[in-house]
């Protein structure tokens, strides 16, 4: 009996596989508006901050319909030795171009939302890479005491091709080209009405195809909606594994206007 009360004890917690119902198709029609906020500590007593503008838009075309987002932002890079408002510090970081969708025949049988990003690099460094992407979003059937909203794994693979500034003596400090595979293994908890719990959303865990070696963050964010059009959150990522080196922590917040 004690086995039976324990089992139904954890269904009431986990929602089962079988009871997550393929939502990909359904996707939001919507316009958003985000402005992000990044404060980053890379190791080794240097840090980094960013601001960020993300767009999303709905695109259509013939049977196709799907999303496109646009990413760019300023940088600051500092340490212990040059202040954080250095005005000399400042740099446009990349700018990113995601756009993902679903036709009703191209790879139909995965049930995923296809899609690619193209990474342009602006300011001091950064390379140029673009990257196929795979996505799903699963939502549960039944309620538990979790409350869970969703599942929305995605896949992406990033390939670096060429870098802004590719000669050592102007930037010595360039990373390698990237070779990634970013992981993102998202889900979402409903924590009351307007709140919610939203982990591994905007850090992943990646895996450098290039030389091997992991890292694997820990990235958890708090959603609140204030009204129909606007959402705030913040959050935070700290790295668990990192035999391929990303950064030590991150923490960041978002205003984001729905219209």
């Amino acid at each position: 009996m004690a086995i039976c009360h324990s089992f139904a004890q954890a269904e009431d917690l986990f929602v089962p596989v079988a009871d997550f119902a393929n939502d990909s198709q359904q996707l939001t029609k919507g316009k958003v508006l985000e402005f992000w906020g990044y404060h980053n500590y890379q190791g080794d007593d240097n840090y980094q901050n960013t601001l960020k503008l993300r767009y999303y838009n709905p695109l259509e075309a013939g049977d196709w319909v799907g999303r496109f987002r646009l990413d760019t932002s300023v940088v600051s890079n500092y340490n212990s030795v040059l202040p954080s408002n250095n005005n000399g510090q400042y740099s446009a970081g990349n700018t990113m171009i995601t756009v993902w969708g679903q036709d009703r025949t191209f790879l139909r049988s995965l049930g995923a939302l296809v899609g690619g990003r193209v990474t342009m690099p602006f300011g001091n460094n950064g390379q140029w890479a673009i990257g196929p992407q795979l996505s799903w979003n699963f939502k549960p059937t039944v309620d538990t005491i979790l409350r869970v909203t969703d599942f929305s794994p995605l896949i992406r693979y990033m390939y670096g091709f060429d870098t802004k500034n590719n000669s050592l003596t102007i930037n010595p400090n360039q990373p390698p080209l990237q070779r990634s595979l970013q992981l993102f293994p998202t889900a979402g908890y409903q924590l009351d009405t307007n709140t919610m719990l939203r982990l591994w959303e905007e850090n992943p865990i990646i895996y450098n195809s290039a030389g091997g070696g992991w890292f694997v963050p820990i990235d958890a964010m708090i959603a609140h909606r204030l009204s129909k059009n606007w959402v705030v959150a913040i959050g935070g990522s700290k790295q668990l594994v990192q035999t391929y080196k990303q950064y030590d922590w991150s923490s960041y917040v978002k205003i984001s206007f729905n219209f």
